[in-house]
């Protein structure tokens, strides 16, 4: 039987001015302070000052995690109202302009900043992560493998960084285009297992090319600091609902995988380069891109991925009560995502003789809008199988 994996999410967030719809350069001292006092130990700074971020608790369950983030949403809005101020979560903001940020003070970020230059400078972008526990017996490297191919569909249902510098960038993930700058991220190398995945960070150590493991910034990679299996590859969400659908689609490839007699083993040479090709594709056309799923087979749809995804983790998803899932996922595909969204609100605007900054001052009033909007009310959670 699947275990109930315990996992954590991680936010990042854009301040918004609600006057310019810009994001603030040098957001005051006591606006961050009122933001940090509200989340405690869950505040992060990020690389930006205009930029926050929030590292959740430990949660065993999807609806523990809605209440927790919905809370900490509604606690970050209103801590920033006075300041005249909003909190915009998204793959990347319509209105910024990377080259008037700065870097949030702190040694860390100075050490990325100084190391990585203009790539550093250009990174404004905000994402989802979400960890899953591995059972410590278990090698989080296959578990890793096995999950690896479906990660494309993931980043596709997430996509929503369609402008770039005030423009459209032709792609629903224009942040994976500005992560690939960046080296060790976008697809892990080819690992086979654990042991070839220490000799990887022991030689990057060892050379100089990274100070800790904390230094690869994969697209999914197994945590430094906790024990689990980290996704990091997809955009952040304005709306909750679908930061939760995608976690819980994680967990849940995540639980099946620990499941498996021998996790990874499919994983192939093969596979590597599908799985490199589909993400080009996840972040370049997101949901209505064409997909491969096996050599020698035609492409697919994100809807017959999605639906191929429940069927694989259909007994999987019935012993953790999450079946509801693939609803929502579909839901999602039927209003677009985040991407689509914006680009719409852009071309109602632009239709209505608007001029490109306010038609991208729309967009950016509807991300104000959905990053405050609730999670939809939920059914009681269903029972997993062997529960009483």
């Amino acid at each position: 039987m699947s275990r109930r994996l315990n996992f954590g999410i991680e936010e990042e967030y854009f301040l918004t001015d609600l006057v310019t719809r810009h994001m603030p350069m040098q957001p005051s001292a006591q606006a961050i302070e009122a933001c940090r006092a509200a989340l405690g130990q869950s505040f992060a700074y990020e690389m930006f000052q205009g930029q926050i971020e929030v590292a959740s608790p430990v949660f065993s369950s999807v609806p523990q995690a809605a209440d927790y983030l919905a809370t900490t949403r509604s606690a970050l809005r209103r801590a920033l109202e006075p300041f005249g101020l909003g909190l915009l979560s998204a793959g990347s903001h319509p209105l910024a302009d990377w080259r008037i940020q700065q870097p949030t003070d702190q040694v860390h970020f100075h050490q990325l900043f100084d190391d990585y230059q203009r790539v550093a400078r250009r990174s404004l972008l905000s994402g989802l992560h979400v960890h899953v526990e591995v059972p410590g017996h278990l090698d989080r490297i296959r578990i890793m493998n096995e999950v690896l191919p479906w990660v494309p569909l993931l980043l596709a249902l997430s996509t929503s960084s369609p402008f770039w510098e005030g423009v459209d960038s032709g792609f629903m993930s224009y942040r994976q285009v500005a992560c690939d700058e960046w080296p060790r991220m976008g697809i892990p190398e080819f690992f086979e297992d654990q042991d070839a995945f220490d000799d990887y960070v022991a030689l990057m150590t060892r050379t100089g090319s990274i100070r800790q493991p904390g230094d690869c910034w994969w697209s999914v990679r197994p945590a430094a600091r906790f024990p689990t299996l980290e996704l990091r590859i997809t955009d952040a969400c304005p709306r909750l609902d679908d930061a939760l659908c995608i976690a819980s689609l994680f967990r849940l490839m995540v639980a099946d995988a620990v499941a498996q007699p021998l996790p990874g083993a499919n994983f192939n040479r093969t596979a590597y380069w599908i799985l490199k090709e589909n993400r080009w594709r996840a972040k370049r056309y997101g949901i209505h891109g064409t997909f491969i799923r096996k050599d020698h087979e035609p492409t697919i749809s994100v809807e017959q991925w999605l639906a191929l995804a429940q069927v694989t983790f259909a007994e999987t998803a019935q012993q953790l009560g999450v079946q509801d899932v693939f609803k929502q996922a579909r839901r999602l595909l039927i209003d677009g995502t985040s991407a689509d969204r914006q680009r719409h609100a852009v071309e109602q605007a632009l239709c209505d003789a608007r001029s490109m900054p306010e038609a991208l001052a729309q967009a950016v009033d509807q991300l104000l809008m959905e990053t405050g909007e609730q999670p939809c009310a939920s059914p009681a959670p269903q029972r997993a199988v062997g529960e009483p």
